[in-house]
């Protein structure tokens, strides 16, 4: 068989990840993070290079082009200099310091990052993507400056290393504050001056998918009746799914937007923003019956199924946005391709996803997005709107199919644990809703999987599985987003065994790393090599911080195992954040959803006997997110549980307080009595 020669090869090639594999054959002499290659800069007193990017990232292909397959600028990298690359998403607690680093030094940062430290770690200098004709320019000023200023290079370093030390870092707890009504009506008046009430989201671009930002305003809504929130949420859904940024084609989101109407997106397509987006898609669904939240949901799982699935097991991580070097290539048509593919249905399917012959992008190219003229276009064809549905959705298995023919973006296959766990939630919730039995068939599947594959005997996860193995001690959100995944799950099946899980795994996070001074978590375990700063992550963004998720998973164990223990605990950690997340907005939503938990004290609702999966699904078809959700036959177990048994019967339990009402066996009762309750 032929094998392509490769005129370079450095330390990478030994490496698992796709990202550091498509580096493997730069001139530069990359290492990965670890022991080799920090003795190496400590022993020959050179400058680290920490390069820090991730697989689907376009700019990140872009400077590996410009800069790091350049042979001049290799031998520069080589000898003045040790290269180190880094995958974020394997090594998110590295991406973390030399973030916070770059974004102390310079006021912003993304990917491609990169950090220039001393031989020991500690960073001086950093930015982001630069220019091919700065990149030299930059190494070289560095290095000059080093030379020239000993002394003050190494005050930059110890300030900025302290700084990073004690950056977003609770040092001590805050005693148990009060959680009210008042506060969360304060954070909500201040979110409504960001949004775009036009376009949805935030104001502005790029605009950014941040599910839990919705579905907190979802919750608030159930409890306050805001109708203002409730508009801002269909909107902002309802514009994401009639955009670009949804793939109209094939199902699934794109990572952002650049424009502020979600027509361009960055092409590229991550697993945590599609679980998250099937979440809230199919919460909103739950409480508005919107018929196109369903088919997005349903849609989206399906181009799960299609590309990010392994046969065996797991969920792979995500898509790239280029394909053959071009951004968006794979997504994109023009006029003359619609019109020879699809004949005599072209036109129609032209009108409706705003095609124009000369493009409605770049290059001649269209991107596919609809202004939801239905009605008017059903007019113009003379069909009625569920003939143009059907026309449509023809045309679009038929391009599809075309496609799939060509050359396809890159698959980052590594199997993240936090990611995967935030996607077997995603069908976990999905079944609940739509009661269909495939999602819980997949959730189940992958469930295991990690339980297999990524799981220990002792309770302790790995963070990423690749080509058969597990490797990389597990950070704080794979426990989080796990424990999270098997509590929906129990939901969602009542079967005990996934509380269980998620408790054992809770009494590992607890003794590996939980900071008993402060109330918080640290993000790398106590088992791993010390980094310069080990870092508390404590905001939300477009994945909740795995605080905030430990934080709420505390309080529903707590109810679950009637352990007051974890839901004082949850309330310190609250407390700690409190003040800090009635100014960010959005950037507290994971911890403003448990703020309403907390301030609202939901209903403890037991479904108890052998019927009680049919009373689970009738319950479930109703938005109901005040309640913490149990239930069972005679062999139920759990504390909340005791004593509830009826023979014969099928009765639900509302509680509240540890004080339950007279059981009753009918849940238009229930949901009654809880409106009448969470009234008064």
């Amino acid at each position: 068989m032929y094998k392509t020669q490769h005129k370079h090869t450095n330390q990478l090639i030994h490496e698992s990840s796709p990202y550091l594999l498509q580096h493997a054959h730069n001139p530069v002499n990359w290492y990965s993070w670890g022991h080799e290659a920090l003795e190496k800069a400590k022993k020959e007193n050179k400058l680290i290079i920490v390069s820090i990017g991730y697989a689907a990232c376009h700019w990140c292909h872009v400077m590996e082009h410009e800069s790091f397959e350049d042979e001049n600028v290799a031998v520069f990298m080589n000898e003045h200099f040790v290269s180190i690359k880094v995958d974020r998403e394997e090594r998110p607690d590295i991406d973390q310091v030399y973030m916070n680093a770059v974004q102390l030094m310079t006021g912003r940062g993304g990917w491609p990052l990169n950090c220039i430290t001393l031989p020991d770690g500690r960073p001086i200098y950093g930015g982001t993507y630069f220019p091919s004709t700065q990149w030299l320019d930059v190494l070289s000023q560095i290095l000059n400056f080093v030379k020239q200023f000993p002394d003050k290079t190494e005050s930059q370093a110890s300030s900025l290393t302290k700084n990073l030390q004690t950056n977003e870092l609770v040092i001590s707890g805050s005693p148990v504050q009060e959680f009210m009504m008042n506060d969360l009506d304060t954070i909500v008046s201040k979110w409504k001056n960001q949004m775009d009430y036009i376009n949805g989201g935030q104001n502005g671009s790029p605009k950014f998918p941040l599910p839990v930002g919705d579905m907190f305003l979802l919750q608030y809504h159930a409890i306050t009746g805001d109708p203002e929130v409730l508009t801002a949420v269909n909107l902002s859904l309802t514009k994401m799914a009639n955009g670009g940024i949804y793939d109209q084609i094939g199902g699934g989101f794109s990572r952002y937007s650049t424009d502020e109407k979600w027509k361009v997106p960055h092409f590229e397509k991550m697993l945590y923003d599609n679980a998250q987006l099937v979440s809230l898609y199919s919460m909103a669904y739950q409480q508005t019956k919107e018929a196109k939240y369903k088919v997005i949901v349903e849609d989206t799982l399906e181009f799960v199924q299609r590309e990010l699935s392994r046969a065996e097991g797991g969920f792979y991580s995500s898509i790239d946005a280029d394909s053959e070097g071009v951004e968006g290539k794979f997504y994109v048509w023009t006029y003359k391709e619609l019109i020879d593919i699809l004949g005599n249905q072209a036109n129609l399917f032209i009108d409706y996803f705003n095609i124009t012959e000369n493009g409605n992008w770049e290059d001649g190219n269209n991107i596919l997005f609809t202004s939801e003229n239905s009605t008017s276009l059903s007019k113009k064809y003379n069909i009625t709107t569920v003939e143009l549905n059907e026309k449509l959705s023809v045309s679009k298995q038929t391009l599809l199919k075309f496609r799939n023919k060509r050359i396809h973006p890159g698959l980052d296959d590594k199997i993240l644990t936090s990611w995967n766990g935030l996607m077997i939630k995603a069908f976990a919730d999905a079944y609940r809703v739509f009661n269909k039995p495939l999602y819980l068939e997949i959730a189940t599947k992958n469930a295991d999987f990690i339980l297999d594959k990524l799981k220990t005997s002792e309770n302790k996860l790995h963070r990423n599985f690749n080509n058969g193995k597990a490797s990389i001690n597990g950070f704080l959100d794979d426990y989080a987003f796990v424990i999270e995944a098997f509590i929906s799950l129990y939901k969602a099946t009542f079967d005990e065994k996934w509380l269980s899980k998620a408790m054992n795994l809770t009494h590992y996070s607890l003794s590996h790393f939980y900071d008993s001074n402060s109330g918080m978590f640290y993000y790398t375990s106590d088992l791993d090599p010390a980094l310069i700063a080990r870092k508390m992550e404590l905001s939300d963004n477009v994945i909740p911080s795995s605080n905030s998720t430990m934080a709420k998973n505390l309080f529903q164990l707590g109810h679950y195992f009637y352990k007051d223990d974890f839901i004082e605990k949850t309330k310190i950690m609250l407390s700690n954040v409190k003040q800090n997340i009635m100014d960010i907005g959005i950037y507290g939503s994971n911890w403003d959803i448990l703020m309403l938990w907390c301030a609202v004290e939901p209903f403890e609702v037991a479904i108890i006997g052998d019927n009680c999966e049919i009373l689970r699904k009738d319950i479930e078809s109703h938005f109901l997110p005040n309640i913490i959700l149990s239930g069972g036959s005679f062999e139920a177990r759990l504390p909340i549980l005791e004593g509830k048994y009826v023979e014969n019967e099928t009765l639900i339990y509302i509680c509240k307080n540890k004080t339950c009402f007279q059981p009753i066996d009918n849940v238009n009762k229930a949901l009654e009595i809880m409106k009448r309750l969470l009234n008064n």
